[in-house]
């Protein structure tokens, strides 16, 4: 969903690197930009720079063209030094795709935390309750139609065009770890509701975050449900989460996943919260007017007013599930079986 942004921002940079070029944005701190194939067409990376020490942080998306990205950066950007240290904020493709491609060109471990690295593997084995065929029932039950159904199944595991392998081991950080990237310490801040345990890089002698997903300058991140926990509260997670940034001094540098580096902290934090806010407001208001009780599928024109493509669609319903989750557990509406293992909502008179 798209999240207001507000007018006091200030984007220090008016634009990005092109992809295969490079720019220093703070001491030791290079900025990368690489290409994806969705809908969301970029993905930022961050560069480390101690001299003979160079870490990267995130990875990109694990296709032909990013490798080829990344080197062209090998050879001119890191002039042909190795990297000492690889992290991944967290499991999703464009952050994780080419871990481990980077890891055994360099010898050196991936840097993550424990939830994702378990999450990624299970995602990529088609396992369980985060199999396809898990989510597409998930999704069935929350209202998905039968065409629907079938091309998230004829899709197959998309997840592994965009992470061709994983790596089996891997250096594990938490939440308030330090961690030497180049010649700067930065301390992990988890974060919880986009993924299962992501992981944000706030440098204080520098005065920069490297967000990651959990701050991101002009589009709010995707807080979706998922069948392993289908009663579950993401949206709760990730608004407690945006108070542990919200803390942060308000000139420290944002380096966002997606969108231009920023500053001002508390005022998109701020943007945040109202723009969830609004959009369970209108989502009650949609539910107090309908006359039956209603699906996710349902909802999707209420909280999404633009077309959507194959991808954005599983996006936008696993968000419409995490958003009337969080009405529900605030006794706002209550869920009900609408037959057949059918979930539906409808408001608490």
């Amino acid at each position: 969903m798209n999240a207001p942004l507000h007018s006091e921002l200030d984007y220090p940079f008016a634009a990005a690197p092109p992809v295969g070029d490079s720019m220093r944005v703070a001491p030791g701190i290079t900025w990368l930009r690489m290409a994806l194939p969705f809908a969301l067409d970029h993905i930022n990376l961050w560069l480390c720079d101690g001299g003979d020490r160079v870490a990267a942080i995130d990875c990109g998306y694990g296709d032909a063209p990013t490798r080829a990205a990344w080197q062209r950066h090998f050879a001119q950007t890191l002039d042909g030094r190795p990297l000492a240290k690889i992290v991944a904020t967290h499991f999703h493709p464009d952050h994780i795709g080419n871990a481990q491609w980077m890891s055994e060109r360099f010898g050196v471990q991936v840097t993550m935390t424990h939830a994702e690295f378990l999450h990624a593997h299970a995602v990529w084995r088609d396992e369980g309750t985060l199999s396809v065929a898990a989510f597409g029932r998930f999704l069935c039950a929350h209202g998905m139609s039968d065409e629907h159904a079938q091309e998230l199944a004829a899709r197959g595991v998309a997840y592994r065009r965009g992470v061709p392998e994983l790596p089996a081991t891997f250096a594990r950080i938490i939440d308030g770890d330090a961690i030497d990237l180049g010649d700067a310490r930065f301390r992990v801040i988890a974060g919880f509701g986009h993924s299962p345990e992501h992981a944000a890089l706030h440098c204080v002698e520098r005065r920069l975050l490297v967000a990651g997903d959990m701050l991101l300058p002009r589009i709010s991140t995707n807080i979706s449900a998922w069948p392993c926990e289908p009663d579950g509260d993401p949206l709760a997670r990730f608004l407690d989460s945006l108070a542990r940034f919200e803390a942060l001094p308000g000139d420290t540098l944002v380096l966002p996943s997606h969108g231009l580096p920023f500053r001002g902290i508390a005022l998109r934090v701020g943007a945040l919260r109202a723009h969830h806010q609004a959009r369970l407001a209108e989502l009650l208001a949609f539910v107090r007017d309908a006359a039956a009780p209603v699906s996710a599928a349902d909802v999707l024109p209420t909280l999404f007013r633009r077309t959507l493509d194959l991808q954005q669609r599983f996006f936008a319903m696993g968000e419409a599930i995490a958003h009337l989750n969080h009405l529900w557990h605030q006794q706002r509406v209550e869920r009900i079986d609408g037959g057949n293992g059918a979930i539906r909502f409808r408001a608490i008179a």
